[in-house]
């Protein structure tokens, strides 16, 4: 696989004519720069140290020639080389062993007239024996002579040669061990802790640092075992292990004549797993004495053994600043390069030419010319994962953007868009090296490059390198080798938020899937550009809604409180209204559907237009959930937008009693805090309602609100005719009730008419009624438009006392939404009941909602006129609808007349009960019950005992909704519960109180950083709340996407906007839908953003493709345990049925070069093993459960 382009055609350096013709060559450019004979030189390495490499011997005039497995074929460093040659053919070795055939690599060496070998750091870099072979080969070896290597490459043999030069050593075994006998022995004379070291290799492989006998014996087995994958050898020494020591090393250099000099040192203390994270040149703040100290033996050592080529000697210091000789490294290290920039000096041209014969004092690299100036820093970027322990993460870069700058120097491999990570590989994409005249300008430097990088498609240690660099230790140079481990606030991480990317693939799914928006039908009529409207004053001058309207009514509830905002409603003269346009209108027509963008659109004109408005009734109910189950959108991050543009409008939020926003009552703590988070974020007056009219349920949300300080507006639903003399539900009734609220000092009484069905003349006498006996209490009346008579209702009501009555913009108001606002205002024009809205104010608002209705098309409800049933079958609005989609879902659709006889049917059965969320969703279950298993009132009645009931419909009769009016339907309540328990009072004195520590710790550990917020969607919705949790991990923030877009693909080569934050837009444009791939089931998408393409690629949900995977363990359930990385199970040390304790292996996994065991996460019983020895999986791949004793 050599280079198809002649070595005379590389002519990308010049564009044509800008030189003459004879040297438009890349060798003829170099070739003018000669300084040396030999002129071919192999790298036997991959990834970014031949790269490096290339570099150097380029500017040298010398001619490349680079190696690589099959399995690197598409790497950086084969491109970078003049040509480059597979190692073996395809399957002959392993991705690792490739590298490590070095007769392989010769025989291409000789074959293509190579004259050098360097083998850059790791793989056969300190192999003796490959060194000598390239000797024999009649090549030059660019390192140190096989006999160096041999003393010094191995760690035991250096030891004695540190020994016998007097150098300070720590103690340990005087050879190399291959027994665990030989490690006991150690322990038993020296104790503990100690580190166990592969004798024939470094990099932290074969490495464990062992602080107990229980552990010695797995550790030394693990240690031997990745010695032999790594190096071929898996022999051992034995050191004492130092605390908390930090770890200097010194860069050395000699030539072929017995000259050595150092180029200063390195703090390389900064280490995770051994293996080096960061490190500085030179180091900060060791001792002068201790330095020179260092630097003195250093040179010592490297001329006992008559050393040649770069080197470098490690050594530890305690913090009484003694220091002890560790190894020599007799390679170049990866952090070389923070030395060249601070002594100025290439080392890898200093290597190459004095493997070529040239002397130090040619090179002008004598000790006394070698100075520092400033200070350099080195971050490795490497593709792992610091959340999940740096557990390696693979698959395909989709985004490379690097750093760059003053000061900034990249040494990169893989890392470019496109790249495939493999997990036979180092994870190392790019090492960052910065310079800075002081230490602290070197970090600062770091620290912006980092931030500057994107990184997408695999996940990186970016975030922790960040939190590393700006850890007060690291800040003041203090750090030691143990420092990460011992600091878990490091992985404390805020990592890069992906938006553009996340934004891109659920784009990609849209354009490949269409909109997975439930209870969408094809798409919107309209997908321009919706007009915002203009207001203007009497005069006609525009007004300015740059900003939004002060005034308004939530000032007097802000400076006066709740008591006084009642009674200043209660004086005034004209008749107010609550728009329910936010809220009720949208959830009765448009199925809730309507996003917080499109609010947020028409906010500010709103607060304007509309300020002498009761309240704006925008949150709560069912647009809690809904937002987070449907529209993936955070609720409270609506509330606080549309508070931020609404500051003088009162917000009405719909608050369940005892459920909160629930469909089931919950611990009475739990609506404590849910009512004090909506209060602290915006909601103003919360109308408490009980489906039941339970008064015990309704004074749990009273109190709650009366605690957090807002308006509490108790509530009565209207429920029938009370006209009807035959309905238990009459005037005495609804006054009882008055009396009940009035008793638990509410600020506001609300009348909810649910389901349209409050008749003129019952307004005017309930209405009536109230006022008669409560003449200072202010009441606010809430309806749906169902049977077509809104309009003469809400005017009744007005005429006999109300201060408030609802009303929708006109676009969205009538059926079973609420009455039209401008037809209201009209009924009421020349009375005394004045609403104090400009009329055209409210009617220019209605041309931006007739516009997104129209956007909201495919969730129409497609009711063509008003039902005047409902005072029969009594749905209420917002159900009417949901019904009506429900039993299209479950085939019913042409039975909905049936539909609607049997929910009076079921109503019946249930003992004719108030019907509003959520006992109007058990007579509908109910009914649909019916109809599905064609059951009539009889039937029901007869097979209770036998019918599995809707489990809505349990848990009514059981009494988790609370205690009906008039008692449970008997008997069918007995005949239906078979035993289960019947709660005789409210079911929050039978619940235990939400553990709200326990809650934060549980989401915290699921999600990392949690709010209040959070915590309070959780215990209403967990489910819901976790599966919207997983949705924006994978998407992002949808609420900045358009709606359009949201709902539908844009057309191609269609350029769009998307603004992630004020400031930040984003410009995109769909290229192209790329073919289906058989094999995978998959699509790719090409997007333009910013002008740049990116491309996602998608599931195509509507292939057939039998895609072979294993199942994912799922990170919320502690029994399945999921594979920790991509890798290999070398090793199965269970099968079902297996006892285990915590922390008991289950299984070895190789990866990376690296071995992992996995454990068990507590104690239990092995089961459902999906793996077998051999297998290669990917990370999180189900291994096995672990089932704790007495599960199931």
């Amino acid at each position: 696989m050599a280079s198809d382009k002649p070595a005379d055609q590389y002519e990308e350096v010049f564009e044509e004519g800008d030189v003459p013709k004879e040297a438009q060559t890349v060798h003829r450019i170099r070739a003018n720069s000669t300084i040396m004979q030999l002129n071919k030189i192999l790298v036997a390495n991959r990834g970014e140290i031949p790269i490096r490499i290339f570099r150097t011997a380029h500017e040298l005039s010398l001619h490349t020639i680079a190696v690589f497995s099959y399995e690197d074929r598409l790497s950086m460093h084969r491109q970078k080389a003049d040509e480059a040659y597979v190692i073996g053919k395809r399957g002959q070795y392993t991705p690792v062993g490739a590298y490590l055939a070095g007769d392989e690599i010769i025989k291409i060496a000789v074959e293509h007239g190579a004259q050098m070998i360097h083998p850059g750091y790791g793989f056969l870099s300190e192999n003796a024996e490959f060194a000598r072979n390239v000797e024999k080969a009649g090549l030059i070896f660019i390192g140190p002579s096989p006999d160096v290597i041999d003393a010094l490459g191995d760690k035991v043999s250096a030891r004695k040669i540190a020994i016998a030069a007097g150098v300070p050593v720590v103690p340990g075994t005087e050879g190399a061990v291959d027994t665990f006998e030989a490690v006991k022995d150690f322990t038993d004379k020296y104790g503990f802790p100690i580190i166990i070291k592969a004798a024939y290799g470094g990099g932290g492989r074969g490495m464990r640092v062992v602080r107990d006998e229980a552990s010695l014996k797995e550790s030394f087995e693990r240690a031997t075992s990745e010695a032999k994958s790594a190096f071929g050898n898996g022999t051992v020494f034995v050191e004492r292990f130092l605390d908390k020591p930090k770890h200097i090393e010194v860069q050395l250099l000699g030539d072929n004549h017995g000259n050595i000099v150092h180029l200063y040192e390195r703090d390389c203390s900064v280490q995770r797993r051994h293996q080096k994270v960061v490190e500085i040149a030179p180091a900060k703040d060791l001792p002068t004495e201790t330095r020179d100290a260092i630097l003195a033996d250093a040179v010592k050592l490297a001329k006992s053994v008559n050393y040649r080529n770069a080197g470098t000697a490690e050594f530890l210091v305690d913090q009484q600043n003694r220091y002890y000789f560790i190894e020599i490294n007799p390679r170049i290290q990866v952090e070389h390069t923070i030395t060249e920039e601070i002594t100025g000096i290439d080392i890898v041209a200093a290597q190459i030419q004095i493997a070529a014969g040239a002397t130090l004092e040619q090179l002008g690299l004598t000790q006394d010319r070698i100075t520092t100036r400033g200070f350099a820093i080195q971050c490795r970027i490497t593709t792992e994962d610091p959340a999940k322990g740096f557990q390696p993460d693979t698959g395909k870069i989709e985004v490379y953007r690097s750093a760059g700058g003053n000061g900034v120097r990249l040494d990169g491999g893989n890392g470019f868009a496109g790249a495939v990570i493999t997990p036979f590989y180092d994870s190392m994409l790019v090492k960052v090296s910065c310079r800075g005249s002081t230490y602290e300008i070197a970090r600062r430097k770091v620290l912006r490059a980092l931030i500057e990088f994107r990184i997408r498609g695999v996940k990186t240690n970016i975030p922790f390198l960040a939190s590393l660099l700006t850890h007060p230790t690291f800040i003041d140079g203090n750090c030691w080798t143990t420092f990460i481990d011992d600091t878990p606030s490091l992985f404390d991480l805020v990592g890069s938020q992906n938006r553009a990317q996340k934004l891109l693939a659920y784009l990609g799914d849209v354009a490949v899937n269409g909109s997975s928006i439930k209870g969408q039908i094809g798409e919107p009529k309209f997908k321009g550009d919706i007009i915002i409207p203009e207001l203007h004053d009497a005069s006609g001058k525009k007004i300015d809604v740059s900003e939004p309207c002060t005034k308004g009514w939530r000032q007097i509830i802000l400076e006066q409180g709740p008591k006084a905002f009642a009674k200043a409603v209660r004086n005034y003269k004209g008749c107010l209204l609550m728009d329910t346009t936010w809220r009720d209108a949208h959830q009765s027509l448009l199925a809730t559907r309507v996003r917080t963008v499109d609010l947020l659109n028409i906010a500010k004109e709103t607060s304007h237009a509309l300020h002498n408005l009761y309240s704006l009734e925008c949150w709560g109910g069912a647009t809690f959930d809904v937002a987070m189950r449907f529209l993936y959108e955070d609720p409270w991050d609506r509330l606080r937008k549309m508070r931020k543009l609404v500051p003088n409008i009162p917000f009405q939020m719909l608050l369940r009693g005892a459920n909160g926003v629930a469909y089931a009552s919950l611990p009475d703590n739990a609506i404590e805090h849910f009512v004090e988070q909506a209060k602290k974020n915006g909601v103003d007056i919360f109308r408490v309602f009980d489906a039941l009219n339970d008064i015990h349920q309704l004074e749990v949300g009273i109190k709650a609100v009366q605690k957090a300080g807002g308006v509490c507006e108790g509530t009565v639903c209207y429920s029938g005719d009370m006209l009807n003399p035959n309905k238990k539900y009459n005037l005495e009734y609804y006054l009882k009730l008055v009396d009940d609220l009035v008793a638990l000092d509410i600020d506001v009484l609300g009348i909810k008419d649910m389901a349209g069905v409050l008749k003129p003349h019952a307004a005017t006498l309930l209405i009536g009624s109230i006022r008669k006996k409560y003449p200072d209490l202010p009441i606010h009346v809430h309806t749906h438009d169902s049977a077509g008579t809104g309009v003469a209702s809400m005017v009744a009501c007005a005429m006999a006392g109300a201060d408030a009555v609802d009303a929708a913009t006109d676009s969205l108001s009538g059926m079973t939404s609420q009455p039209s606002i401008n037809a209201i205002i009209a009924s009421l024009d020349g009375t005394d009941k004045d609403t104090g809205l400009n009329v055209q104010h409210v009617r220019a608002l209605d041309t931006y909602w007739s516009q997104l209705r129209l956007l909201y098309s495919p969730f129409e409800a497609h009711l063509t006129g008003p039902d005047p049933e409902v005072y029969e079958h009594e749905i209420p609005g917002g159900q009417l609808t949901n019904m009506m989609f429900q039993a299209s879902q479950l085939g019913l659709g042409s039975q909905w007349l049936e539909t609607k006889k049997a929910y009076e049917e079921a109503n019946d059965l249930l003992g004719d009960i108030v019907k509003v969320t959520p006992t109007s969703k058990v007579v509908g279950d109910l009914a649909q019950f019916m109809v599905s298993n064609k059951l009539t009132k009889d039937d029901v009645l007869a097979r209770a005992g036998e019918l599995d009931f809707p489990g809505s419909v349990l848990e009514f009769l059981e009494g988790m909704m609370g205690q009906p009016y008039g008692g449970f339907p008997e008997p069918l309540r007995t005949k239906a519960l078979r035993g289960r328990r019947k709660l005789d009072a409210r079911p929050g004195l039978f619940l235990e109180p939400v553990d709200f520590a326990k809650v934060r710790k549980e989401l915290a550990r699921k999600f990392g950083s949690v709010t209040e917020c959070d915590v309070a969607s959780y215990v209403m919705y967990p489910k819901v709340f976790e599966d919207y949790k997983k949705f924006v991990a994978k998407y992002g923030d949808l609420s900045v996407l358009p709606t359009k877009y949201f709902l539908s693909r844009p057309e191609i080569g269609e350029e769009f906007h998307v603004e992630l934050e004020k400031g930040k837009v984003l410009i995109l444009k769909l290229l192209a839908v790329g073919p289906l791939s058989e094999n995978t089931g998959q699509r790719e998408v090409f997007y333009e953003m910013n002008g740049e393409v990116r491309q996602v690629t998608v599931d195509d949900n509507k292939a057939s493709v039998e895609n072979v995977s294993r199942p994912k363990a799922d990170p919320t359930d502690s029994s399945q345990v999921g594979a920790p990385m991509a890798g290999v199970l070398v090793e199965l040390r269970v099968h079902d049925g297996t006892e285990v304790k915590k922390g008991d292996p289950l299984a070895v996994l190789s990866a990376m070069k690296m071995e992992m065991v996995i454990s068990a996460p507590h104690n239990g019983v092995v089961s459902s093993l999906a793996v077998r020895e051999g297998d290669s999986v990917d990370g999180s791949d189900l291994v096995c459960r672990i089932v704790k004793p007495g599960d199931k």
